[in-house]
């Protein structure tokens, strides 16, 4: 075991920044996040559509793909704080908030309802005085 540290040092000081990396980012962008969440967000009424009339197709559509690409690198850094440190459910969770695909918000509702992640989510909003998230 210690030779394999040794054969593979430089790439466990490299996993090591980035582990430290991905905490940092977690710890300052996560909590920002959780508090802007709208209250009512996953009540049945609150569905954000993305205006066509408010800019051009194209514009409409690079800024769609934009916030998937964002929501996609949180998902994949999520997963990586699964294992190492970080918030890595809340992280995927926000992710999926980004990302814009078939099913979302079943799923959503699904992973929010979790007495845990409830319970974090809502423990990071009180901490900011913002009055807790309502699951329908």
């Amino acid at each position: 075991m210690l030779e394999l540290l040794f054969n593979y040092k430089n790439e466990f000081i490299i996993l090591a920044w980035i582990s430290a990396a991905l905490l940092i980012i977690s710890i300052a962008i996560i909590p920002w996040i959780v508090i802007n969440i709208p209250q009512d967000y996953f009540h049945e009424h609150y569905r954000v559509r993305i205006s066509k009339q408010s800019a051009h197709p194209l514009i409409t559509r690079f800024l769609a793909g934009l916030k998937n690409v964002f929501g996609f690198i949180f998902v994949v850094l999520g997963i990586l704080m699964l294992v190492l440190p970080g918030q890595g459910i809340l992280t995927i969770l926000m992710g999926l908030f980004f990302m814009n695909f078939p099913g979302k918000y079943r799923l959503e509702r699904k992973l929010v309802s979790s007495p845990k992640v409830l319970k974090s989510l809502n423990w990071i909003r009180a901490k900011a005085n913002k009055s807790p998230l309502v699951i329908e």
